[in-house]
């Protein structure tokens, strides 16, 4: 069901206000929809925010381009909630080029994060983290208002990915898909409104293709796609993802033809310092070609934040030392 307002089930806006992370879907130049997990307030305005630090300005650059995005509530671990439909949000996106490091401006969306993802603490937890993760605190802005709103129900449990097939791009990207129990697929609407579902890769096809099972949706349509498989813990802990992107193809059902595949999930101590080495070359390339200096974060602000958190007893024990750069 598709409406242009936020259906009346109740449960739709639990959906939405419980679930720790929701896949996000953005235009690339090429028209590719691309989608990565992230968190998102849903405001009293009907409005939804989203930031993404300097150092993963990818997000921004596809908005500046193309404002139409899609938010997908599809991932339920740690809400509490049993068998809730899938909540597709579409709409159109703003991006201003402003870098925010004070959380008091939007410190209801700070306090989920620093409530639900404990690992938010260890950044600003003594200067030497604050000098190395100062950009994990300087913000683009993404607000998202919504012009369609479509639940689904919940994807059923299916049978497990069959690795093993095809070689190159397509073997790598099934190996990679397997280890996750089910997948997101980004597509394009009649109009090119980024859309999404939960589907299973079932397997490889032939000449390079991977087999998905995918449940009945008349809106779903041949061209350029992605695949997103992601996942966390409880505490929104040990967070990995990959994304595939490529084409969908109707062929005796859905099929999809990897081209690329954009990072591995690895949590390894090698792929942490990588990660961080190129997260720190971001932050420095985006405000070197803006002539801009280093932004002062408003650690007070943090730090009250934090109190406040533990004041109200929801704080939770922090992650030990190791962990992967989180996305939200």
């Amino acid at each position: 069901m598709t409406t242009p307002t936020p259906p009346s089930d109740p449960q739709v806006l639990q959906v939405v206000d419980r679930y720790r992370t929701c896949e996000f879907a953005t235009l690339t130049r090429s028209g590719v929809p691309i989608a990565w997990p992230t968190a998102a307030l849903h405001r009293s305005d009907g409005t939804f925010l989203i930031t993404t630090s300097i150092a993963m300005p990818q997000k921004a650059y596809n908005i500046r381009r193309d404002d139409r995005v899609a938010l997908l509530f599809s991932e339920p671990t740690a809400s509490g909630l049993d068998d809730a439909p899938q909540v597709l949000v579409q709409g159109r996106a703003g991006c201003p080029d402003e870098i925010v490091t004070d959380v008091s401006a939007d410190a209801e969306y700070w306090r989920r994060l620093h409530e639900r993802q404990p690992f938010n603490a260890m950044y600003s937890r003594n200067a030497l983290t604050r000098r190395f993760f100062d950009w994990y605190y300087m913000r683009l802005h993404i607000t998202v208002t919504p012009t369609a709103w479509t639940t689904r129900p919940a994807l059923r449990s299916g049978r497990p990915t069959l690795p093993g097939g095809p070689d190159g791009v397509p073997g790598r990207a099934l190996a990679e898909l397997a280890t996750y129990p089910s997948a997101v697929l980004a597509t394009r609407t009649d109009d090119g409104m980024p859309s999404m579902r939960r589907v299973h890769v079932a397997g490889p096809g032939a000449v390079g293709r991977l087999r998905l099972d995918v449940p009945p949706d008349e809106q779903l349509r041949e061209g350029p796609a992605s695949l997103l498989a992601h996942g966390h813990d409880e505490q929104l802990w040990s967070l990995r993802s990959v994304v595939v992107t490529g084409e969908l193809i109707a062929a005796d059902g859905w099929v999809f033809r990897p081209e690329r595949i954009v990072g591995d999930g690895s949590t390894s101590p090698v792929a942490v310092i990588r990660t961080l080495r190129e997260l720190r070359t971001t932050t420095r390339s985006y405000l070197d070609k803006r002539g801009l200096p280093r932004p002062t974060v408003a650690w007070g602000s943090i730090r009250a934040l934090k109190e406040e958190v533990r004041a109200g007893g929801t704080e939770r024990r922090p992650e030990p030392a190791g962990a992967r750069p989180s996305s939200p």
